[in-house]
């Protein structure tokens, strides 16, 4: 399945926003694949952040990672840098963009 999302990153944090990204580390890339995502990109367009992933089921993907150690302290850091956040609760999986239209 094919998830977008919408996030905000704080405009005085952009620049750490994105050398944080540049250094994810490698313990959660891989927990990330482990709970069923094949692909996630993050585009920028200002102070708002677009995401699409890929991944088997993402209710589970985020059932997975909610409380996994590795995780908390990624979005504890996230969380000093945004504005809207990415919701890793059971609620969390209602919060992808719709799709308005595909290319057929």
């Amino acid at each position: 399945m094919r998830v977008a999302l919408h996030t905000k990153v704080r405009a005085d944090r952009v620049e750490e926003y994105e050398a944080a990204h540049r250094e994810v580390p490698a313990e959660l890339t891989a927990a990330i694949r482990a709970a069923g995502a094949t692909s996630w990109t993050i585009w920028r367009s200002g102070t708002d952040l677009f995401h699409v992933l890929e991944c088997d089921d993402y209710a589970r993907l985020l059932a997975e990672l909610e409380k996994l150690p590795v995780n908390v302290a990624w979005q504890a850091r996230m969380a000093e840098l945004l504005d809207v956040v990415h919701d890793y609760s059971g609620d969390g999986a209602d919060a992808g963009l719709p799709v308005v239209w595909e290319l057929p």
